[in-house]
């Protein structure tokens, strides 16, 4: 019988700082879109969303990232985690509901993804 080999933490690491990188680049990218570009603000309305959630969605965006990449509490980045979890979900059933194109509905999927990877990763990078 044999046993599989653990994997390298080294490699675990940069799966976790790959991961989490290219997260926080999405999320802290879309936030500034959300608050700067006219293109965000059609398609927010597109999806049925008011205004002030394009903000207020963008402002938990910027905070989740900087709790998921500041040393901290687990619990704290867990709640962030969390939070990116239900954000991205709902982005999905919101994109297909409006019948987006599939090549707009499946960047939350990937986001999710990149979040999934991150999170399993980060109790073994503490």
């Amino acid at each position: 019988m044999t046993l599989a080999k653990p994997i390298p933490s080294k490699m675990i690491k940069g799966l976790y700082w790959g991961s989490t990188g290219l997260l926080s680049l999405m999320m802290l990218f879309s936030a500034f879109g959300y608050f700067t570009s006219e293109q965000m603000v059609v398609a927010f309305q597109h999806l049925g969303f008011p205004g002030y959630f394009r903000v207020e969605l963008a402002i938990a965006k910027i905070l989740g990232v900087v709790v998921i990449l500041v040393p901290g509490k687990l619990i704290l980045k867990e709640w962030a985690y969390a939070g990116f979890t239900i954000t991205f979900l709902s982005a999905f059933i919101a994109h297909v509901s409006s019948g987006d194109p599939a090549s707009v509905s499946v960047a939350p999927i990937i986001a999710l993804i990149l979040l999934i990877t991150s999170y399993a990763t980060l109790k073994r990078v503490r």
